[in-house]
């Protein structure tokens, strides 16, 4: 196995919790404004985070629109309170609460391991994001969850969306790593079978409710070496630690 010179990361889900975050922001301001107790705050945070998944795979795929998702975040949210299912909440949140709640987003709380796992990695590679955020909201969101990223690589900067190859190209070329030296981690299989299809090395990190894709089950995911698809699976970043000191020391 050739030794790791790069780490780029997918965060959403991966890095940052943000299904647990969203939801207890959303009670709070709910809480706040006298919203009804019975307000599915979990619903309202993933079909949030749905309809952005929405757009960034149409616009991967050759469509039209924004690479900036706050621009976006905020235009769903709206999209979303003037709807029939949650006319309620949108007749009690003001232009004001709208435009502090989207911004959510860039306070989003990191996994347990995440923080601590960083900085071991940091030790042995580069580390870098490569996520569908907009540079400020991922700089944001490092400062707020104590993310030490070396690089912040963003759809923004690429003008591409994953699961679109450009985005994973310009990685390479802005890095300076050939494709078999660098390793994407990620919670998305859809994600790094883009990134293996360019010869990238895999490393799947199972979380929580946050796979998404119905045909994978995430605590099915197998290792090469074990039959499956990818090069490692790891329960954490601290684990992914350990495997990059070892390969980088063979």
């Amino acid at each position: 196995m050739p030794k790791i010179e790069a780490l780029i990361f997918d965060v959403f889900g991966t890095v940052v919790d943000w299904q647990s975050t969203v939801t207890r922001e959303l009670k709070e301001l709910g809480e706040k404004h006298g919203a009804p107790t019975t307000t599915e705050w979990d619903k309202f945070a993933q079909e949030w985070e749905s309809q952005l998944t929405q757009h960034t795979r149409r616009v991967a795929a050759g469509g039209a629109g924004s690479f900036n998702v706050d621009i976006v975040y905020r235009e769903i949210l709206d999209s979303m309170l003037n709807s029939e299912a949650w006319s309620t909440i949108g007749s009690i949140w003001s232009e004001e609460t709208r435009n502090g709640l989207s911004m959510v987003w860039h306070r989003l709380d990191g996994w347990p391991d995440a923080t601590p796992g960083l900085y071991a990695l940091k030790k042995h590679t580069i580390i870098a994001t490569l996520s569908n955020g907009n540079v400020r909201l991922l700089v944001d969101m490092a400062k707020h969850a104590d993310l030490p990223w070396d690089a912040v690589l963003s759809a923004e900067l690429f003008q591409a969306y994953k699961p679109n190859s450009k985005i994973y190209l310009s990685a390479l070329q802005h890095l300076s790593v050939p494709p078999e030296r660098i390793a994407l981690v990620a919670a998305h299989m859809y994600d790094l079978r883009a990134a293996r299809a360019l010869g990238m090395q895999t490393v799947y990190v199972p979380r929580p409710d946050e796979e998404g894709d119905p045909s994978v089950k995430s605590g099915e995911v197998k290792s090469k070496k074990d039959g499956g698809e990818v090069d490692w699976v790891v329960g954490s970043f601290e684990e992914l630690a350990q495997v990059v000191e070892r390969v980088n020391k063979e």
